[in-house]
C-alpha cells in the first residue's frame, strides 16, 4: 500500500485546535460580511472554507474571471485574524458550462441524462469538465496564492456524492482505456472477467461498455472493474488541480473532504495516500440508536486513512441536517461531545457546514454556527462554548491515537459482496466491521481500521468482518500477522474470492483456510428472523456453514437445526499465534462477550475502566504526555479510571475521574508513561 501523507499540517498557529465552518459569503449584502468577522471572533473561529460553491460567481463566462468580491472577503477575514481553507470551486459547474458543454453531463445507468440544477452535474470523464476545472484552480491560485491569509487548499468537495458512476460515450471509452492499461491485452481480461460464462468472450476493446444495465445479471468482475475505475477516474480529477496547486503554490498543503465510514464509492486507501493531510465529513444518521458511535467508526477510519497522524474534520452539523426523511436536532451537549469525540479520536480541528444558516437553497434547514434565530440562542451558545473548550485542550494538537486493534477494512471487498447472485443478500459488507467496532467502543477499546496488506505489526489483535474478496497478497499478510505471534478473528463470508472475484476452490474460507484449520464445504445462510441455537447459550443469525474441522478447536458448536453438533466458533493455534473463526452472526452481547475473552487473551486492555456509554480515548504526543478523553452519552454520571488534571475545568483526579450525565473530561494524566 502506499504511504501515508506526510506533508506539514496547515500553515497556521500549530498550538491551536483548528476551529470554524464553511463560509459562504456570496450569499449574503456585503454588510453581513463585517458581522460574521466580528461573530467568529466572538466564537474563537480561526478558520473558514470559502468559495466551496462558488464558480458561477468566479467565472461567469468562459472567458472572464470576476475576484473582486472574494478579495474583500479574504482581506476582511485575514483582517481579524482568521485564517481561510480557500476551495477551488469545482464541484459545480456553472449553468453556462452544462448549456456550452451538454456531453459533460453525466448519464446514469440506464441512460438517462442527469441535467445541472442541482450539485456535480458533470461526467468525472469529461475533457470539457476537467480542462474548465483545472483552469479555474490556476486562475485561483495565481490570483490568491500568496495572499497572507490562505492556510491551505480545499480541492472540489465530496466527491462522488452524486456522479461516483457515469456511463456516458466518454467514461465508456475511459473505462476501456483504463481496461487496458490494468490487463495489457484482451485475452488476459477474458480471463479475469471468466467470460467463457454465458457467451461474454470479447474480441475487441470496442465492445466492452461501462456497467450499463443489462437484460440480465451483469457480469460480476465486470461491475468490480467498473467501480475501480470510477474511484479512479475521480482520483484523476482530484490530483488534476492538486498538482496545479502544488506547482504554482508550493508548502500550501492540499486537501479534499472525505466522507467515511458511509460512503461506498471511493476507494479512500487509494485517496489518502495522494492528500497532503487527510480530512473527512461525518453527520450523525437517524437509522442508527447510537450515531455517536458510528461517528466513532468514521473517526477512527479517518485517522487510519492518515495512517494515524492529525486529520481535520472538515463538516459537521451543529444541530439538525436537512437531508434525512425525519432531521433530528441535537439536544443541549450534544453538539460538544460530537466534537470532542473527533478530537479524542485525532483530529486536530473541527469544522461545520456551514458559519451562517442558509435562508435560501436546498440546504436552507440545515444547521448552523450561527442559526436562523441568531445569536442568544442554544446553538449559538454551544459554538461559542465549544470556542473555548478547544482553545483549553490545545495542548493536545499534534498528539496521537493509541490502538492494540485493527479491523481490516477494503472498499473492493466491499462492492463486490454487495452484487448480486451471492448466498445471501442479507449480508452487508459494513454490519460486521461496525458490530465488532460497537463492541470495542463499549468496552472501552480503540481500534484502528487497516488495508489487508498494510502493515499490522504494530497491533495484538486483528479482525476480519466478511473480506469476502481478498488478494494473495492480503491473504499471506493476515497469516504471516498470526504465524508471527498475533491473534485474528475471521468471521463468515471472508477469504472466498480473489482480486479476480474467482472462488478459491478446495473449500471455504478459501485464502483463510489452513490458518485457520478449517474446512467449510457449503453455506446454510438463515432466512430473514431465523436464529440457530449455539452450544454456550448463545445464538446466530443471518448465516452458518457446513464445516469440519482441520486441526483447530471446536470452542462453540451450534445446538440445533441441520448443522446441529458442528462447529460455529473455532480457535485455531498457528504458528505463533492464535486465529479464531465466527461462522455465524452473533448478536450484541454475544459479541460484546467473545471479543472481550479475546481482547483479554491477546493482552489488549481498554484506555480506561469504563461503563457502557461512557466513550474512552487516549491520545499521547511522543514527548511523553498522555490524554484520556472520556465522554459521557448517558444521561447519568459516572466514574472511569484515571488520574490526573482536567484540562477543562482544572480539577485534579487521582484513580477515579468523574464524568457528569452528558459531560466530557479531558485528562492530562500523571503517573502514566506512553507504550
Amino acid at each position: 500500500m502506499p504511504a501515508a501523507p506526510s506533508t506539514p499540517w496547515p500553515r497556521w498557529d500549530h498550538h491551536k485546535l483548528t476551529y470554524g465552518g464553511d463560509y459562504n459569503p456570496e450569499q449574503w449584502p456585503a454588510e453581513v460580511w463585517t458581522e460574521d468577522v466580528r461573530l467568529m471572533q466572538e466564537a474563537g473561529v480561526n478558520l473558514v472554507s470559502v468559495g466551496i460553491f462558488s464558480w458561477a460567481l468566479l467565472q461567469p463566462a468562459a472567458d472572464r474571471y470576476e475576484f473582486g468580491w472574494l478579495d474583500r472577503v479574504v482581506d476582511l477575514l485575514h483582517g481579524g485574524g482568521i485564517a481561510v481553507d480557500l476551495a477551488t470551486a469545482s464541484a459545480s459547474p456553472p449553468p453556462w458550462f452544462s448549456r456550452l458543454h451538454p456531453e459533460s453531463l453525466p448519464v446514469d445507468r440506464v441512460g438517462t441524462t442527469l441535467r445541472s440544477g442541482g450539485r456535480q452535474a458533470f461526467c468525472p470523464s469529461s475533457a470539457a469538465y476537467r480542462d474548465a476545472a483545472v483552469a479555474l484552480t490556476e486562475a485561483l491560485a495565481a490570483h490568491f496564492g500568496a495572499h497572507p491569509a490562505l492556510a491551505m487548499w480545499h480541492v472540489h468537495n465530496e466527491y462522488g456524492c452524486h456522479n461516483a458512476l457515469c456511463y456516458c460515450d466518454a467514461s465508456a471509452g475511459a473505462f476501456r482505456r483504463w481496461l487496458q492499461r490494468r490487463y495489457g491485452d484482451i485475452d488476459t481480461l477474458n480471463q479475469a472477467w471468466g467470460t467463457a460464462f454465458w457467451s461474454q468472450h470479447y474480441y475487441d476493446w470496442d465492445e466492452i461498455a461501462p456497467a450499463r444495465a443489462t437484460a440480465s445479471f451483469t457480469n460480476p468482475t465486470q461491475l468490480l472493474d467498473f467501480r475501480r475505475f470510477s474511484s479512479d477516474e475521480l482520483l484523476d480529477c482530484y490530483r488534476a488541480e492538486r498538482d496545479v496547486l502544488h506547482r504554482v503554490t508550493p508548502g500550501v498543503p492540499v486537501t479534499t473532504n472525505f466522507m467515511a465510514p458511509n460512503f461506498k464509492d471511493l476507494d479512500y486507501w487509494a485517496w489518502g495516500a495522494e492528500m497532503d493531510f487527510v480530512s473527512n465529513d461525518h453527520y450523525l444518521r437517524g437509522q442508527f440508536d447510537q450515531p455517536h458511535v458510528d461517528l466513532a467508526l468514521g473517526a477512527d477510519m479517518t485517522r487510519s486513512l492518515a495512517g494515524g497522524a492529525p486529520w481535520l474534520l472538515m463538516e459537521h452539523s451543529t444541530s439538525a441536517v436537512n437531508w434525512q426523511p425525519v432531521n433530528v436536532a441535537k439536544v443541549p451537549g450534544q453538539l460538544r461531545r460530537n466534537s470532542l469525540s473527533h478530537v479524542a479520536r485525532g483530529a486536530d480541528g473541527v469544522m461545520y457546514f456551514q458559519w451562517r444558516a442558509a435562508k435560501a437553497g436546498a440546504e436552507k434547514f440545515h444547521s448552523a454556527m450561527v442559526p436562523h434565530a441568531g445569536t442568544g440562542t442554544k446553538v449559538w451558545d454551544e459554538v461559542v462554548e465549544l470556542g473555548r473548550n478547544l482553545e483549553a485542550i490545545a495542548e493536545v494538537v499534534g498528539s496521537r491515537v493509541e490502538a492494540d486493534v485493527a479491523i481490516l477494512f477494503d472498499w473492493n471487498a466491499w462492492w463486490a459482496v454487495e452484487e448480486s447472485c451471492l448466498p445471501s443478500a442479507e449480508v452487508r459488507y459494513l454490519d460486521q466491521a461496525r458490530a465488532m467496532h460497537t463492541a470495542l467502543w463499549q468496552a472501552g477499546v480503540t481500534c484502528d481500521l487497516a488495508h489487508p496488506e498494510g502493515d499490522l505489526s504494530g497491533y495484538r489483535l486483528v479482525l476480519v468482518p466478511t473480506l469476502y474478496l481478498v488478494t494473495d497478497a492480503g491473504a499471506v499478510n493476515v497469516e504471516a500477522f498470526v504465524a508471527g505471534g498475533g491473534a485474528a478473528v475471521v468471521t463468515y463470508f471472508s477469504g472466498i474470492v480473489d482480486q479476480d472475484e474467482h472462488i478459491r476452490l478446495g473449500g471455504y474460507p478459501g485464502a483463510f483456510r489452513s490458518m485457520l484449520g478449517v474446512r467449510s464445504e457449503e453455506f446454510f445462510p438463515l432466512v430473514p428472523g431465523k436464529q440457530v441455537a449455539l452450544s454456550d447459550g448463545t445464538s446466530g443469525e443471518v448465516w452458518s456453514e457446513l464445516m469440519a474441522t482441520d486441526g483447530a478447536e471446536t470452542v462453540v458448536a451450534y445446538a440445533d437445526g441441520p448443522l446441529s453438533g458442528g462447529p460455529a466458533i473455532t480457535r485455531n493455534s498457528h504458528g505463533e499465534g492464535t486465529a479464531w473463526y465466527v461462522t455465524t452472526r452473533l448478536p450484541a452481547a454475544a459479541l460484546s462477550g467473545f471479543l472481550a475473552q479475546v481482547t483479554a487473551a491477546s493482552g489488549v486492555v481498554p484506555a480506561a475502566d469504563t461503563v457502557p456509554g461512557v466513550e474512552v480515548v487516549r491520545r499521547s504526543n511522543g514527548a511523553g504526555a498522555s490524554y484520556l478523553f472520556a465522554i459521557n452519552h448517558t444521561g447519568s454520571a459516572a466514574t472511569v479510571s484515571g488520574s490526573g488534571t482536567d484540562l477543562l475545568t482544572g480539577e485534579d483526579h487521582v484513580g477515579q475521574v468523574a464524568v457528569a450525565a452528558g459531560s466530557v473530561v479531558v485528562i492530562r494524566e500523571s503517573g502514566r508513561r506512553e507504550s
